[in-house]
């Protein structure tokens, strides 16, 4: 792979990190119930992308042996979501987007052991970085403690965001992007729809711009870019470089929201950011030789 082409796909990622750092700031802002976000947002997002779809004349057909790696997927993505959306509302947008980056570890881990590949010393090494990152967000280790409950939700989320990306690697170079997406949300659409139901009193048409805007920015732009960007990268080094989305994620929470980290946050997300330059530095050089 040359360099500018290597280059090139650092840049994509990276644009893809910076719509999907959306989320958080979204998330706190949108008042309406965690599950009925999440139904709307992948209603909302799918149809964004079965009409980019179209548009583009992509192939919708899955051959009917994926179909059950896709089904899990979506599954394992919608968990996902619920559980970094309510580790969200226990803290706070830096909390919550840090306690989920502890997913490169969990990523350097699972994946040699599903994907059958070697482990890689450096990378286990840049996870635990990531854990040492982490433990600064922590003011107590009590489940008593709010922040302390979102973490614990924030790894649970972690887990469940690297199954989903792990087994959709496999399926990456088989299927357009946007059509992995699409189904997902699908899935996730389909299984939380009777929350709609279920929970009763909330101003649907006040929340909807917010609504939108998660959907679109977040969902259909953000995480289509990053399926895009599993052709060209490792699971797990591109786990480790997503971790940029901190930064973006804080920042936006920051001008948006006016919502300013702890001394104790800076510090975990300097190290947890850190993992990131190494990576992707790693990652340039050894795909440029």
């Amino acid at each position: 792979m040359t360099k500018n082409n290597t280059f090139r796909h650092i840049i994509e990622l990276n644009i893809a990190i910076i719509f999907m750092s959306t989320s958080g700031a979204l998330a706190r802002y949108i008042e309406l119930p965690v599950p009925v976000v999440i139904a709307s947002r992948a209603l909302f997002g799918g149809m964004f992308i079965y009409l980019f779809c179209r548009w583009k004349g992509f192939n919708l057909k899955i051959n009917k042996k994926d179909r059950g790696v896709i089904v899990l997927s979506g599954v394992l993505m919608g968990l996902h979501w619920v559980t970094y959306f309510y580790a969200l509302v226990l803290s706070s947008v830096a909390v919550g987007m840090i306690s989920l980056f502890t997913f490169p570890v969990i990523t350097s881990l699972l994946e040699p052991l599903m994907l059958k590949k070697k482990f890689q010393k450096l990378q286990l090494l840049l996870g635990l970085m990531t854990l040492v990152g982490v433990y600064f967000l922590v003011p107590e280790f009590s489940f008593e403690n709010d922040y302390f409950k979102a973490l614990v939700v924030g790894v649970i989320s972690a887990v469940f965001y690297s199954l989903r990306n792990i087994i959709t690697k496999s399926k990456v170079q088989s299927y357009n992007g946007s059509v992995i997406m699409m189904y997902q949300l699908i899935i996730i659409a389909v299984v939380f729809s009777p929350m709609f139901i279920i929970y009763k009193d909330f101003n649907f048409v006040g929340e909807l711009p917010g609504v939108l805007l998660l959907s679109l920015l977040t969902t259909a732009i953000g995480h289509t870019l990053f399926l895009y960007s599993l052709k060209n990268f490792s699971v797990t080094s591109i786990s480790l470089m997503s971790s940029s989305q901190l930064l973006y994620g804080v920042v936006i929470g920051i001008i948006f929201l006016s919502e300013y980290p702890r001394n104790e946050s800076i510090i975990g997300g300097v190290i947890i950011f850190a993992t990131v330059v190494l990576e992707s530095l790693r990652t340039y050089k050894r795909k440029v030789k």
